[in-house]
């Protein structure tokens, strides 16, 4: 007996920095036979960019752009961009958590590992970056394809839209922990279609009224927009830290709102 135990292989302890990398592990086991789901995250902001930003464009000609005049398809894009890692990072923290939550009770059994809250809502939100990341990348991939990308800034397109993932990552993880039901999720959808209409995706900001003006520099998808156009056109400002700033405090504050409410759900 005491033999058969030596030749036994002893896993070491996880450390707290690779406990979160399991929960992203098991995501990749869960969809590593459905990985096709992931082609609509890819599919949607293409068409619109060939539906609005190129068909559209043709009728709309040049927009004014910080003292420049740029085409429609030009401008638009970087905003899609920016609106396919804010859906491809909520897409996993609301609906898909809230099953695994409230229906399926994986957590429940990932909770009985070593693994804490922390861990599971860590893991969640880096899973949530890595698929909007994807997402990102295929569709600058695009964008350069159809030659959208003047300036060499992009490179950092991908970075910036993960910090745009881990923004609405963690709010949408801290929100969903408060949802009772699927009705609950009518609020999400109530969120994202003026986000994703009226953050100056799809025309500069001087177009609404200066009282629209002055809310939608306080929603969080302008902020990714203003980055990603920023960075894709070459016009770089020192103010594109504060935007940078904005989503790197509200991924921050939901990350800590999510675990410490996923403590108290799982672990009361």
């Amino acid at each position: 007996m005491s033999a058969r135990m030596g030749s036994m292989r002893v896993l070491p302890p996880l450390g707290a920095r690779q406990r979160p990398w399991r929960m992203v592990e098991r995501n990749v086991l869960a969809y590593r036979r459905t990985w096709y789901v992931f082609l609509s995250g890819f599919f949607e902001p293409v068409l619109f960019l060939l539906s609005i930003g190129i068909g559209v464009g043709k009728l709309v000609g040049k927009l004014p752009f910080d003292g420049h005049l740029v085409d429609y398809k030009q401008f638009v894009a970087p905003g899609l961009l920016a609106s396919a890692a804010m859906n491809g990072s909520l897409l996993d923290t609301t609906f898909n958590f809230f099953v695994k939550y409230k229906y399926s009770h994986t957590y429940d059994a990932i909770l009985a590992t070593p693994l804490g809250t922390g861990d599971v809502a860590t893991g969640e939100v880096v899973w949530a970056l890595m698929r909007g990341a994807i997402y990102s990348t295929a569709f600058l991939l695009t964008m350069v394809a159809f030659g959208l990308v003047p300036s060499w800034w992009a490179l950092l397109v991908v970075p910036v839209a993960v910090l745009i993932g881990f923004a609405f990552a963690g709010a949408g993880l801290a929100g969903t922990t408060f949802m009772r039901s699927w009705v609950d999720f009518d609020y999400v959808t109530l969120a994202l279609v003026p986000l994703f209409l009226f953050s100056a995706t799809f025309f500069p900001l001087s177009q609404y009224p200066a009282g629209l003006q002055a809310v939608i520099r306080l929603t969080p998808l302008y902020q990714g927009v203003v980055l990603e156009r920023a960075l894709v056109l070459g016009h770089m400002q020192w103010t594109l830290l504060v935007h940078a700033a904005y989503l790197a405090v509200m991924g921050a504050v939901g990350l800590r709102v999510a675990a410490r409410r996923i403590g108290r759900l799982l672990q009361p």
